[in-house]
């Protein structure tokens, strides 16, 4: 099973990501030898207080920045926002970005990069780190919300009782194999039921709580923080066996543009 693990504390810190100001604790948890798609790498990082990624795009890739808890301010085609914790942007071919954690706490923070197929992966930066720029309102740039309010809750994969989900992003809000950005909610005793794809690879995130995984033949126990890559054909799911919520979110990046499948496998995982 391929888990991946938060940085932690104890790990280097990095400075200087793209000409941005300050330091992040950084750490690729997947990287382009790990993917079946034209999916380039997963990175997570806590973002420390004044520091950030510099002002940058790509042109033959794309990205999107999620931030977990606190608030920064994004950057989107030079336009600045302050957005508070639980916030994904997707970022698309040719369009800069950047982001500045300007508070007094750390900002947990993913980025997800996909290479458009037949093309290399690319970065240009623009030498600026965006501190102290002019702010705008938050509505002036591409955000989607991991809100909880506007979950619909039913089973999930045929697993156990009502989980809730929400298609954040997906395949038209790209011009790269991104298939889906999904939050979801599992209470307690419920679970994903285990499932595959033929023509996608997901990786899942969890922002809160714990849960045990299935991947395989093989479950093991996952808590915030953990990232967990399937890729196409394996069969997979998630039961939260806790008392309290887990809350997560999956990105999906598909083996060809416009492609999906899904196939339920009749396990609801309680039992694993």
């Amino acid at each position: 099973m391929r888990i991946a693990h938060a940085p932690g504390e104890d790990e280097k810190e990095s400075r200087g990501i793209h000409g941005g100001p300050g330091g992040a604790i950084f750490k690729a948890l997947f990287e382009q030898g790990d993917f079946q798609t034209p999916w380039f790498f997963v990175h997570s990082a806590y973002i420390l207080p004044g520091g950030g990624i510099g002002h940058h795009r790509h042109d033959n890739c794309e990205e999107i920045f999620v931030t977990v808890d606190n608030a920064s301010q994004f950057t989107h085609n030079g336009r600045t926002a302050e957005i508070t914790g639980g916030a994904a942007v997707p970022l698309r071919r040719g369009e800069s970005h950047a982001i500045y954690n300007h508070t007094d706490q750390k900002t947990r923070f993913y980025n997800f990069n996909v290479v458009m197929q037949g093309l290399d992966a690319d970065g240009f930066d623009f030498g600026e780190t965006r501190v102290d720029v002019p702010l705008e309102s938050m509505d002036r740039l591409p955000i989607g919300r991991f809100d909880r309010s506007v979950l619909q809750y039913k089973r999930l994969h045929g697993g156990k009782g009502q989980a809730g989900r929400r298609e954040i992003w997906g395949p038209h809000d790209f011009q790269t194999n991104f298939r889906l950005l999904v939050h979801c909610l599992l209470p307690a005793g419920t679970s994903i039921g285990q499932h595959r794809h033929k023509t996608m690879e997901e990786c899942y995130i969890v922002m809160n709580g714990s849960g045990r995984i299935t991947a395989g033949n093989e479950t093991e126990e996952v808590h915030a923080g953990d990232a967990v890559l399937h890729p196409p054909e394996e069969p997979h799911g998630i039961y939260n066996h806790t008392q309290a919520d887990l809350e997560l979110f999956v990105v999906g990046v598909s083996t060809e543009k416009g492609q999906f499948d899904q196939e339920d496998l009749d396990d609801d995982l309680s039992r694993r």
